[in-house]
């Protein structure tokens, strides 16, 4: 079993704390990705599993064991790093046989000169040599064995970055951005490969990226990390549709989620831009909510009311079969960016007047403080509205 259960992990580089109170389970043979900007801490976190940062807090158990204080290489898992960290004077074979060799031979066995005339050696290295060449045939990489790091390109280096890894055949892998330094075409390529290599090994994947297409494409989970804390944990599509956090809602999404700022006035509506959203009606009066509103829930109509934005066309994005419309909205801080098919292009130029509808069942609502209000929450914000009345 590879579970991976992490338990109130905290971590601080001196007086700066990175990771702060981290828990999360991780199931056998998931695929979860730790997502979030740089300096959240999540590649901090990767590197608490591997052993290869102390925790100041908390604990790591992988399968029925917790690994706290175990060394790197007695904890079964393998690391592919943003960098691949590729031995430069060893060829793909060799670089792809350092994990065996340095679990099957000993120190003598493994000096250049005597070492390959002990007893054992080699047979066990041709054992080596027979799993290299199996794995870089899985990865196709095969006809590579004997070119060193320097004569491969980006997507080479990366796949033998990976079998490497994969060659030691281990409980867990774990990924720090492996695909940040290729081009936007390879990483899509990429992405399926790495993906496709998860389905067909079944093993358990924790991957870091600071890019939600990524984490979105390959993902079983998702987790999601800003300022050292863990936000919401959930499938792509929850995270998506359902975020807990108006900190998560505008962390995922292309084009960024719309936010309007709004306070409930009579009769179930929110007040904003010159215009009025539905809304549960249990809300008290004089509440300040954040609408967000996704790009693509707007749709056009032909005249204003409620439930509508009404603005100036400021800039259009041609995306091909989609436009990202920007307006310019009375009573907003940012333009409003809708996401409207391109079929609409004709009727949509600078400086015109259009009006953008959205169902009420589209909006997210959230609280002061950036939490989701749900049906269920409705109720507990009206009392905390009331509290705040009375102090």
């Amino acid at each position: 079993m590879a579970a991976i259960t992490i338990e109130k992990i905290e971590k601080s580089f001196g007086a700066t704390p990175v990771l702060r109170d981290v828990s999360l389970k991780i199931a056998d043979g998931e695929f979860l990705t730790l997502l979030g900007p740089s300096g959240c801490g999540k590649s901090t976190l990767l590197r608490i599993l591997a052993g290869l940062e102390v925790q100041s807090g908390g604990s790591v158990a992988i399968g029925e064991r917790v690994v706290d204080g175990v060394r790197p290489n007695w904890r079964d898992v393998a690391m592919v790093f943003q960098s691949y960290a590729l031995y430069p004077h060893m060829t793909v074979q060799e670089n792809m046989a350092v994990p065996l060799r340095m679990r099957r031979l000993s120190a003598w066995q493994r000096l250049p000169l005597v070492g390959r005339f002990g007893p054992g050696t080699k047979a066990v290295a041709a054992e080596i040599e027979i799993e290299v060449m199996r794995t870089a045939k899985a990865l196709g990489i095969g006809h590579l064995l004997a070119r060193k790091p320097g004569q491969l390109s980006g997507g080479q280096r990366q796949r033998v970055a990976v079998g490497r890894a994969m060659v030691r055949q281990p409980a867990v892998f774990l990924m720090d951005e492996p695909l940040s330094n290729l081009d936007a075409k390879l990483r899509v390529q990429m992405r399926a490969e790495i993906k496709e290599l998860h389905d067909r090994l079944g093993v358990t994947f924790v991957y870091v990226t600071h890019d939600q297409s990524e984490a979105m494409t390959m993902s079983d989970r998702v987790a999601v990390m800003l300022d050292g804390e863990l936000l919401q944990v959930a499938a792509p599509q929850e995270i998506y549709a359902n975020p807990d956090d108006l900190r998560v809602a505008e962390f995922i999404g292309s084009p960024k989620i719309n936010k309007l700022q709004a306070r409930v006035r009579d009769g179930g509506l929110a007040e904003t831009a010159g215009t009025s959203f539905t809304i549960p009606a249990d809300i008290a009066l004089g509440t300040d909510v954040a609408l967000g509103i996704r790009p693509e829930a707007f749709h056009l109509v032909e005249a204003g009311g409620h439930n509508i934005l009404t603005g100036a066309v400021r800039l259009v994005e041609h995306m091909g079969s989609d436009l990202y419309v920007h307006l310019d909205v009375p009573g907003t801080h940012h333009p409003v960016i809708a996401r409207l098919l391109a079929e609409r292009a004709p009727q949509i130029t600078f400086g015109r007047t259009l009006h953008l509808g959205v169902k009420p069942e589209r909006l997210l609502l959230f609280a002061g403080d950036g939490r989701r209000l749900r049906p269920h929450d409705h109720k507990s914000a009206s009392l905390v509205k009331m509290k705040e009345r009375v102090q």
